[in-house]
């Protein structure tokens, strides 16, 4: 039961991501780049000030840590690191450009596409064993992600694109160990902020004026960026990439829900029956520590008679 903090913190974050189109869809008017220079540079200046102002320690805790490592550890930290910022840039600008300009059902689409990319990277990247059941939830996975795509193939094509590039964040970030996570994820997004800089005076568009853009870039920034991710890294810390990528299904059911009920996109049986195909899928992935779960309450009952 000592994973349990970790399946919490996991559950957390993407159960927040689920949500993320409330926030997003009133701003859609704003071009995508627009939205990531905004995001990204709001999230670089909160951390850094969050770091500076509150964890001084812990920014020395961490270079003290990378100044102990070897020389090709040192490569492998600065390699992960500056890979995980690149993966994170790509990630948002892809899923803002088809959030806004595509669907929401294929922004969804490609966080259901995302765990099975990580499962498979784990596989053969991190040498990660998964147990025959978990293995089957896979096969399930692939079924209601076949089912979603029949009808569109584009969807399929981007929800790919998306997917894969948080899929080989979460890899790369399972295995950068030893480091403060919150600093870590400053370093993540301050140098997504330093290399999008450059381009924010030739691509973006005329400054916003606009109050609610603000409110919802600063509200994407905190409660839909900084804490989530963190959640996510600290969940890396204690599940395997596999586990945590699995588990992201959550965010696509919830939007998937919100397409359906609130933006009243057209949802399809053939849509409903595949995304129920995949929350069990979800269940028997799981299956083990909801079992354990059980275990422990019956225990427990049996124990306080």
């Amino acid at each position: 039961m000592k994973t349990t903090k970790y399946y919490t913190a996991a559950i957390a974050a993407y159960t927040v991501w689920g949500f993320f189109s409330l926030v997003l869809r009133p701003i859609h008017d704003y071009q995508s780049i627009d939205i990531l220079f905004f995001r990204v540079f709001s999230c670089s200046i909160l951390m850094l000030l969050i770091a500076f102002l509150f964890r001084r320690s812990k920014i020395k805790e961490t270079v003290g840590v990378f100044k102990t490592l070897s020389s090709s550890e040192k490569k492998k930290a600065i390699l992960l690191n500056i890979g995980g910022s690149f993966f994170l840039m790509a990630n948002w600008f892809t899923f803002i450009y088809v959030m806004n300009h595509v669907s929401v059902k294929a922004t969804s689409l490609a966080y259901l596409v995302c765990p099975i990319l990580t499962t498979l990277l784990a596989y053969f990247l991190l040498k990660e064993k998964l147990a025959r059941t978990q293995w089957l939830a896979v096969g399930l996975s692939i079924l209601g992600c076949l089912l979603l795509s029949y009808a569109d193939i584009m969807d399929m094509f981007f929800s790919i694109i998306i997917g894969l590039t948080y899929a080989s964040y979460l890899v790369s970030q399972r295995i950068n160990k030893g480091f403060d996570k919150f600093i870590v994820l400053t370093f993540h997004i301050t140098l997504a902020a330093l290399v999008l800089l450059p381009f924010y005076p030739a691509y973006s568009g005329p400054v916003p004026t606009e109050f609610k853009f603000y409110f919802f870039i600063e509200t994407i920034a905190i409660a839909f960026t900084i804490i989530p991710l963190f959640l996510n890294l600290y969940a890396l810390s204690g599940l395997p990439s596999s586990t945590v990528g699995m588990l992201l299904n959550i965010n696509p059911m919830i939007a998937f829900m919100l397409a359906a009920f609130v933006f009243n996109e057209q949802i399809s049986t053939l849509q409903i029956a595949a995304y129920s195909i995949i929350f069990i899928a979800v269940l028997v992935f799981n299956s083990h520590h909801i079992f354990a779960i059980k275990q422990k309450y019956i225990l427990s009952s049996k124990d306080s008679q």
